[in-house]
């Protein structure tokens, strides 16, 4: 479909995790391990961002945790620390991401948003973004067992949402993400820098 027959953008849909706040293992195990070799083969073999995704795909903190512990039982209470203190792997917000959101919200642009995030850590993390209340609906991985980019999941959201999917403009920084979108009649931006994501906004008539 090229740009001149694309239909109008009725809904924007939104990634959390790299796009709204910034996210990264390391931010909390760098507090923990001071060695760097070790910290790069930690993040590598314990807590990898391969296993957290189990937690993201569904699976209970307390099935994946102990589970970890019992393999690397000299790591336990940094797996540990993995559970409790995971808010700060988040180190802040995306620069000028909730600018975005507020000023679509402003001009009554329906958002909603679809993220990888536990269930669990999604309870904790929810509270602290304020920006959040501003989605009519959130689809989190965790909690529906279903994760991008499995299609499953956009279907689901296309369902929740009651948007055609050539209705909804999909913002996600994973390319994997966005191609599942796009094959299912999605129009979509890949996310890099805010700046970029406006000036897209603007031309498709969502922000003057």
């Amino acid at each position: 479909m090229s740009e001149a027959t694309k239909a109008p953008i009725k809904a924007v849909v939104f990634d959390v995790g790299q796009v709204i706040v910034e996210w990264d293992l390391r931010h909390l195990f760098a507090k923990l391990i001071d060695d760097e070799a070790q910290l790069d083969w930690f993040l590598a073999n314990v807590v990898t961002a391969q296993w957290h995704f189990e937690h993201d795909a569904g699976r209970p903190l307390a099935d994946v945790v102990p589970e970890r512990k019992a393999l690397f039982p000299a790591y336990a209470d940094l797996i540990d620390a993995y559970a409790a203190r995971f808010l700060e792997t988040i180190p802040g917000p995306v620069e000028g991401t909730a600018d975005l959101i507020r000023a679509l919200a402003s001009a009554g642009v329906p958002l909603f948003a679809i993220t990888n995030f536990g269930a669990e850590f999604w309870e904790m993390f929810f509270p602290t973004q304020p920006v959040l209340q501003l989605f009519r609906d959130i689809v989190v991985s965790g909690q529906e067992r279903l994760s991008k980019p499995d299609p499953a999941i956009f279907c689901l959201a296309q369902k929740r949402f009651s948007y055609a999917p050539e209705e909804m403009l999909f913002i996600d920084d994973n390319a994997a993400n966005i191609a599942a979108a796009q094959q299912l009649g999605w129009q979509v931006h890949h996310f890099d820098v805010a700046a970029s994501l406006a000036a897209d906004l603007r031309r498709r008539g969502l922000l003057t």
